[in-house]
């Protein structure tokens, strides 16, 4: 194989991905607009961020999307109102505040899981088993590489 195949083989796999990945991008959005309850996509990643261990603050918020941190505390604002988003003071510095799901926010993101979940499994449904297990190690093995990375895929080199 010569080195101009090996990059075209490599093109076609970052375009399948990029394929993937608008797929995945709409059915989230579909998902979204069916159950979401009004949340835009930027407040879902940070529920989606706030579900996750660890703690969360504006500035990470701005930080994980890419905002200036006054856009961010506003997405925040719009959660808290809506009853989704908990600030809390921290107890060991009572100038950081804290952000957690609210139970209703945890409600939420459980409704738009499973609505995903069943928009995945009609779409393997299609597939018979032998692809769909190939796609799910594919998939793990996708995971693991990009875990390497510390939840930075991005920063790879």
């Amino acid at each position: 194989m010569t080195t101009v195949q090996r990059r075209g083989s490599a093109a076609q796999h970052v375009e399948t991905l990029l394929g993937a990945s608008r797929i995945f991008g709409a059915i989230t959005a579909e998902s979204v607009a069916q159950v979401g309850e009004g949340v835009t996509l930027p407040q879902l990643r940070v529920l989606v961020l706030a579900s996750q261990p660890g703690h969360l603050n504006a500035t990470g918020v701005a930080e994980a999307l890419d905002v200036h941190l006054s856009s961010a505390s506003r997405i925040c604002d719009r959660l808290v109102q809506a009853g989704l988003l908990d600030r809390r003071d921290l107890p060991r510095d009572r100038r950081s505040v804290e952000l957690t799901l609210t139970r209703a926010g945890e409600r939420l993101l459980e409704t738009l899981n499973e609505h995903r979940r069943e928009v995945f499994a009609r779409i393997l449904r299609r597939m018979d088993a032998a692809e769909r297990d190939a796609l799910t190690q594919a998939l793990n093995r996708f995971i693991a590489a990009a875990d390497q990375y510390g939840g930075h895929p991005a920063a790879a080199p």
